[in-house]
């Protein structure tokens, strides 16, 4: 690593943490720091919603399932970017609108127990427990893919590379909260969309234009070139399967929650799904041309075993100039932060306002659940790196993991919740408990039906449990539907 890289590199880091001290002054209350207040504008909230979701996996995983699997992982981004639409054309008015309605809810658990006036606390302490155990595991595929990033650029041995990452990240989310979170993903969503766009145009322009680069790749393996080489009816589906995991995502769908108003969705959408199909595209298409340009006749050295998901870095030292790389590197490093700084806050959150005020100190004031969300932040942070400390873990399993848990637990709660009136309580638990149970049963088998994603049996679970429970259940009282018609209005 040269002084140029470092030093751009360098210049990145300070430019976050300096928006984490300005937003250290601005945060009162827990409202401010979990939620920002309401009061993100539509730009901010789509590309902070797309930076925090796509993370290390755009830059890192993708590419590297591109280069191992060739068009066959197609799907997936496919299947990504229609759930992403969905979720932004269905749930984010509505949300806003309800979570705001219902006592002015700020976390998905406190939605949950506003939504069904459930006084035993027993939804908000499941949901809460779900959130911290899902998101040890998400978080923890950051941290590998921050610390692949600083071994692969700067040569660190994999723990200390680990500890200096979570270092970097813990600090700007421990001062700044939900508006230092937004707005440093505001950023880093631009530049990961610069990074993405440049280094596969720059990548097919040195293998000589678009037809040699797909010459190239079908030389290595004409199976590379079709969608459905090597797959199946179960592998296509599991892939397509991933957009279903948007309807649950606590990071995504609490952007939703903090937009300024509904009058700004349309924008939001419109930006973010450009964002994110533009992004996804770019990701494709630099792992599809290291097919070409490492594994084929290009002038690349053949990446190292097991190393497919450094195909980005790689392109970054090889094509560009010390200065831009340090920039590309920053870019990596952006989609890393953007989603642990999410998932940190988002867990803090469930330990402030669902556990500690919700359960042990009911009239604790602002500032004091202000510093147990910030605590929290030191905690959650400290478990996911435990779980990271394997260097041979790898971005994608990790994700895979935890995206079936969140979209199979809340997903159906929070659609049902919002567009069906016959929604109970008793049901809500239920579908939250057989979605999260069927996603951890599930992926212990092997072979046949088993290598389905877990997400689609865990998905259906817990949809067929809140409409079966709920029916069985009391109709709701007239507060509640009473409530609901308000929001539908």
């Amino acid at each position: 690593m040269n002084a140029p890289t470092l030093i751009t590199f360098l210049i990145y880091l300070i430019g976050m943490f300096s928006i984490g001290l300005i937003f250290y002054k601005l945060t009162n209350n827990l409202s401010d720091y979990v939620l920002g207040g309401r009061k993100l504008g539509g730009a901010v909230a789509a590309l902070s919603a797309g930076a925090s979701d796509m993370s290390s996996w755009l830059i890192l995983a993708l590419p590297g399932a591109m280069y191992i699997g060739g068009m066959s992982e197609i799907w997936l981004p496919i299947g990504l970017a229609v759930g992403a639409y969905l979720n932004w054309q269905f749930m984010a008015k509505r949300l806003r609108r309800y979570t705001e309605i219902s006592n002015n809810s700020i976390t998905i658990p406190d939605f949950l127990e506003n939504r069904f006036r459930d006084q035993s606390k027993v939804l908000r302490i499941v949901s809460a427990v779900f959130i911290l155990l899902f998101f040890a595991f998400y978080t923890s595929s950051g941290l590998v893919g921050g610390a692949t990033l600083f071994v692969q650029s700067f040569g660190w041995e994999y723990t200390t590379a680990l500890w200096i990452g979570v270092a970097i990240i813990i600090t700007y989310t421990f001062l700044g909260g939900f508006l230092a979170v937004s707005w440093t993903d505001f950023f880093q969503g631009i530049i990961m969309f610069l990074a993405l766009i440049v280094v596969p145009i720059v990548a097919i322009t040195e293998m000589g234009g678009w037809g040699n680069m797909i010459a190239a790749a079908g030389e290595v393996d004409a199976a590379y070139l079709d969608a459905f080489a090597g797959t199946s009816a179960i592998g296509i589906i599991s892939l397509l399967a991933w957009g279903l995991g948007y309807f649950g995502q606590p990071h995504i769908i609490t952007r939703f929650m903090a937009i300024r108003s509904e009058q700004e969705v349309p924008k939001a959408r419109l930006i973010g799904i450009t964002w994110m199909v533009l992004s996804l595209f770019g990701a494709i298409f630099t792992g599809f041309v290291g097919i070409a340009y490492f594994a084929g006749a290009g002038p690349g050295n053949a990446l190292a075993e097991g190393a497919h998901e450094t195909v980005f870095i790689a392109f970054t030292q090889l094509l560009f100039n010390p200065w831009i790389a340090g920039f590309l590197l920053a870019a990596i490093l952006a989609a890393i932060m953007s989603t642990i700084d999410s998932q940190l806050l988002v867990s803090s959150s469930a330990l402030a306002e669902d556990f500690y005020k919700g359960l042990f100190r009911p009239s604790a004031k602002e500032q004091e659940l202000v510093w147990i969300g910030r605590v929290g932040v030191l905690l959650i942070a400290l478990i996911a790196t435990l779980l990271a400390y394997n260097p041979n873990s790898t971005v994608l399993e990790l994700v895979e993991y935890a995206w079936a848990g969140f979209g199979a637990v809340f997903g159906p709660v929070i659609l049902l919740s919002l567009f069906w009136r016959r929604t109970t309580k008793w049901g809500a638990l239920a579908g939250m408990v057989a979605g999260g149970l069927t996603v951890i049963l599930w992926a212990i088998p092997e072979g046949g039906l088993f290598d389905l994603y877990e997400l689609v049996p865990g998905f259906l679970a817990g949809g067929l449990a809140v409409i079966l429970v709920s029916y069985i259940d009391q109709e709701p009282v007239y507060e509640i539907t009473e409530e609901f018609d308000k929001v539908k209005g």
